[in-house]
Order: C-alpha cells, then structure tokens, then sequence
C-alpha cells in the first residue's frame, strides 16, 4: 500500500504539483519510492546505493522551493557528485570511494527541490550501452528480464520504466540517455555540449562528448529538469547561448513545419533490425500526417578515419580516468580490479600519443564539420535511436577474452550505430519511444538539431507525445 494510491501515474511535475497542495509529503513520496525499490529492485537490480539517511535530513533541514520540490530521485554513480555518496563508476578499482563534495550540477539538482534517495549502477567506466559489471552484476530490463535496459545509465532507465520513481539522473557520452531510453520506452534528451554544467571537477568530459541530464516518462519532466539545471558554471570553458524562453514552455508550442531528413541506414552501415526500419517508416507516417516535411538523406562521414579516430579519443580518456581512480585509491590498476576488456582499452589508450590524440579530434572535427552540413538543409534528422531492440543480457560481455579496443568499438556499434555522431558533433539530440515490436519490446526514435536547437526537438518532441501518447504503456515488471 503506498501513501499515494496512484503513484506511478504521476510524472514528476505531477508530484511536485500535489507537493504544492499539499495532498502529500515529500517524506511520503520517499517512502512510496523506498517501497518500490525493496519490491522490485531484487528482480531489476536497477538500485545499488542507499541515501535514505542522507534524504531524511535533507528533509529534517527543508528542501528549497522548487519545480520538483518533494520528488524522490536517483543518481547514477558516475559523472554527478552528491557529498557522502558512492561513486564506484561500476569497478572493483572504485569500490570504496565516497564523494566529499557536490558538484555543481548536484547543487542545481538540490535546487531544484529533487530528494535524491539512492544511485544507480552503471557498467565499468560507462564503457558499455549495457548495464553489467563485475561489481554489480546485471541490471535487467523491465520490458524483459532477460534483456539489457542498455547504459551506460541502465540502471536509471530500468527504474524509471518499472515506475519506481518517474525521473532518474543519467549522462551521455556515446548514447548512454538515448540507448537506454530507447530500449526502456522513455524520453532521453542529450542537451547541446556544454548547456550542463560538469564543473568543478571536469570542463569538457570525455573531450567534450560527454553531457549530463536524465531519463523520463514524459517530454516536460525533461523540459523542466533542463531549465532547472542548464546554464555554465563558474569557470566552465565554453558559456553557449541561453534559450529565448523557458524549455518547459517549448512543450506548449507548435512546431510548425519541419523538414526533416530521415534515413535507416547508420554511417558504419550496421545491419538494422526489421522492426526497427518498420518502426522508422510509421514514425515517418506519423510526422507527414502532422503536416512535416520528410526527405530521405543522412550525413555524410567518411566511417573508416571516424571510427579510428573515436577509437583513439575513447581509450585515452578512459586510461586517463582509470591512472586517476588508481591514484586516489592507492591501487594499481590490472586484471584483479578491471574486467578484461576495460584493461585492454586501458592498455590501449596508455600507448596513444599527443600527436595521436591530436590527429584525431582533427579527424572529428572534419567528421563534426559534414554532419552538421545537414542542418544547412533541415530543421531535424532523424533515425532509429539503436539498429536492433533491446539486446539479451551477456551479448555485450566486458570479460570476453581476446578483444582489443578496436574490436569492443565495433561490437558497441553494431547495437549502438545511430548515437555516438552527436556526441562528437555536440548537436541536441532525443530518443523518444514511438514504436513496440511485436514482442512487446520498445523501439526508440532519435531526432538531432542544430546545436543550441533543444527547443525545437522539445516542440516536436510534445506534439509527438500528443499525438501517439505511450504515458499509459507499463512493462510486465512494474510498481502497481
């Protein structure tokens, strides 16, 4: 029994919304939270840290006046800091490690009136679009147990999909908001690079791939969340354009007509599934009915020099990340505390030199420079967010033996072949859950903008919502 019978009908501005009328309390919706973690989190693993205690002072102290005042949260254990929580990054290097400060970005959360009540998992590093690790074992999906909620931020999606909670913390550095939106049936909005602040810790995460957000159920959670956290922080090294307007106010304007480009076809020319193109060509149905403009045409990049070069940028950052976490843990790291393929891209990225990495951020930025050609010609792309539906636990497997980091790259983009362009590109890009197989399993829809162009995937994003809701579609696996 919870203190809120209708619970998990709510998205979050829905709950603050009954907050602010008090027809219940923060402390209650924590316990309506807390109470679907201990019901589900034994099958989901979607859960891995507790800051219960922490959340009940903040409540002793008073949560700020904000637009998620009293809304319980999660936050995943990489990249955003909370002072006294763990931050394992899913490796046996990290266990132990406890942050002793928040970083900006939590700081704008607590702003925000959010009740952080526990973290999620993620996979070694965030270096897999599945949620598994040695440390934490597999988190599953909802939709399927015996499927990957895909990650890195798996664990946030899998709770947020079982409606343990309506809205969880996740990051982006290859596809890891959009992969596990699209394989869990949510919205995952990656923001324009640097409209999130990663400060005081980092400038540009990943060398600027990487950006900060989460998933959701609805289109203004995310709306919401973003202009309640966007904006640099002091010292941030690029300050970007501030929005004309609210983003939340996006979702109440009409996109007018867009002309959008569309193709199936991913730039590594991975195989995609046939319900996936099925689901492309109805969501191409679905906008032409809504007045839109589509064209078939996708970006034009040279695969081969792209791929080497995203090889090189990726296992450098992660031998960087990995000497860091070392040091501060006084381990070394090797075979005893890296699964087997984090420590041959470790190896790897070791090896690369300046001039290597040099070389290949020049190689993105010819990359960066074609892709973002298209929006010379049209309003939005769009694309399958993943080449297939969810993939079964184990597929992906961090310990497999004899795979170097070229080899691990390939096989993360054959699920994951429509995500990473737009991290190095830096465009705004959104996985929205516009089609189910016909197993039941969610497929999701990518949509990329110019950059700073978050609200016009948000106008889109709402009129979509409207006119093909998913709000009412529940998983087998679901808080009632």
């Amino acid at each position: 029994m919870t203190n809120l019978p209708n619970y998990t009908d709510y998205d979050a501005l829905g709950l603050a919304e009954l907050v602010r009328k008090r027809e219940i309390t923060p402390s209650e919706l924590k316990e309506d939270a807390l109470g679907a973690i201990a019901a589900l989190n034994p099958e989901l693993n979607c859960v891995v840290g507790d800051l219960s205690e922490q959340a009940e002072r903040a409540l002793d102290v008073g949560l700020p006046e904000g637009p998620f005042t009293g809304v319980p949260f999660l936050i995943k254990e990489i990249g955003v800091q909370a002072a006294g929580s763990t931050f394992r990054m899913g490796s046996k290097l990290c266990d132990g490690f406890v942050s002793n400060a928040d970083t900006e970005l939590m700081r704008r959360f607590r702003r925000a009136g959010l009740l952080t009540i526990g973290t999620t998992p993620t996979p070694e590093f965030g270096f897999n679009p599945t949620c598994e690790s040695d440390l934490h074992g597999p988190t599953h999906n909802p939709w399927d147990l015996t499927r990957s909620p895909g990650g890195s931020s798996g664990g946030a999606a899998s709770a947020v999909a079982a409606r343990i909670l309506p809205m969880a913390h996740a990051n982006d550095g290859g596809g890891s908001i959009r992969i596990p939106a699209a394989a869990c049936g949510l919205v995952g909005l990656k923001p324009t690079r640097g409209r999130v602040p990663a400060g005081p810790v980092s400038g540009e995460p990943l060398s600027g791939l990487a950006i900060e957000l989460c998933v959701s159920r609805s289109v203004q959670d995310s709306a919401a969340l973003l202009d309640a956290v966007e904006g640099a922080d002091v010292g941030a090294p690029n300050v970007i354009a501030s929005p004309e307007r609210p983003f939340i106010d996006e979702t109440s304007v009409p996109p007018g007509r867009l002309k959008i480009a569309w193709s199936a076809e991913a730039i590594n020319h991975a195989p995609v599934d046939a319900e996936v193109k099925a689901g492309l060509e109805k969501s191409v149905a679905l906008l032409e009915s809504l007045g839109h403009e589509l064209v078939e045409d996708k970006p034009a990049v040279d695969w081969p020099s792209y791929f080497e070069a995203l090889v090189v940028i990726w296992s450098a950052n992660l031998a960087w990340s990995i000497d860091l976490m070392g040091k501060i843990m006084s381990r070394t790291p090797g075979s005893d505390n890296l699964q087997r393929v984090t420590e041959a891209i470790y190896r790897h990225g070791q090896g690369i030199s300046a001039t290597d990495f040099l070389a290949a951020q020049g190689t993105f930025n010819r990359a960066n420079r074609a892709a973002s050609a298209m929006f010379e010609k049209y309003d939005l792309v769009l694309s399958p967010t993943l080449a297939q539906p969810p993939i079964k636990l184990g597929t992906l497997d961090q310990n497999a033996e004899g795979v170097d980091a070229e080899e691990w790259t390939k096989r993360v983009f054959e699920w994951c072949a429509f995500t990473p362009l737009y991290n190095s590109t830096g465009h705004p890009a959104v996985s929205l859950p516009l089609h189910w197989t016909e197993g039941g399993l969610p497929v999701g829809m990518q949509f990329a903008a110019t950059m700073n162009g978050e609200a016009t995937l948000i106008r889109l994003a709402a009129q979509l919502e409207e006119a093909q809701p998913w709000a009412d579609k529940r998983p087998p696996v679901c808080f009632a």
